[in-house]
Order: structure tokens, then C-alpha cells, then sequence
């Protein structure tokens, strides 16, 4: 059973609690000055950005096997979306989803450029 005592658990806690009222005051920041969009828009181009390599490196070492990750990724972000009552989280957390989704389609893809020889196959996996 952990202690909260003043060991390591209740500093990671703590480390957490500073995080939470950071992210909603920053919330409040964008909001006051308008500046929600900008971060979607941003926080979106950055999200797509991170699906691609992640893509190429999933069909490198695991193949095509590995689509039931970004399904569950997906699914798991989605009704996270649905849960959260904040606009930019739920916003994000929906661009996450939809881009793990679509990652599926651009596996099987990735499996055929390979096939192509527009990328490299991994001489380790069969």
C-alpha cells in the first residue's frame, strides 16, 4: 500500500497537481486573449506532424500488425473527448483520435510503399 508520507509518490502527486493548475490557467490565458484557435491550429499541425513518423517507424519494426494500437489510441482519445467538458482538451483530444485513425489507413499504406521500394523493409522482421 503506498504512503503519503513525504516519499516519492506524494512528490510525483504534487508534480501532478502543479501540472493540472498550470494547463487550466493557461487554458484561461488563451481564452482571455483569443488565442484558442492559434493553439488548435498549432497544437494540430504539431499532432499530424508526430502521426507520420510514428507511422513509418510502427510498419518498420512491427508491420501492419501493430493497426490495433492506433485503433485503441483512437478510440481511447475519442471518448476521452467526449468526456471532457474543456474545449481545447476535448478539441485536442478529438484531433489525437481522428489522426490515430487515420494512421490505420496510412499503415497498410506505409506497407505498400515498402513493397514499392519507396521505404526500407526491416531485414529483422519476415
Amino acid at each position: 500500500m503506498p504512503s503519503f508520507n513525504g516519499g516519492v509518490e506524494s512528490g510525483r502527486v504534487a508534480a501532478f497537481h502543479f501540472f493540472c493548475i498550470f494547463v487550466l490557467i493557461m487554458m484561461e490565458f488563451f481564452a482571455a486573449y483569443n488565442l484558442t484557435g492559434i493553439v488548435i491550429g498549432v497544437a494540430t499541425f504539431l499532432i499530424i506532424g508526430l502521426f507520420h513518423p510514428l507511422v513509418i517507424k510502427g510498419e518498420y519494426y512491427f508491420g501492419v500488425g501493430c493497426w490495433w494500437f492506433f485503433a485503441l489510441m483512437g478510440v481511447a482519445a475519442l471518448v476521452g473527448s467526449i468526456l471532457v467538458s474543456e474545449l481545447l482538451l476535448s478539441t485536442l483530444l478529438a484531433v489525437w483520435g481522428a489522426s490515430s485513425l487515420w494512421s490505420i489507413g496510412e499503415l497498410f499504406e506505409q506497407c505498400k510503399r515498402v513493397e514499392r521500394g519507396w521505404f526500407p523493409r526491416n531485414p529483422k522482421r519476415k
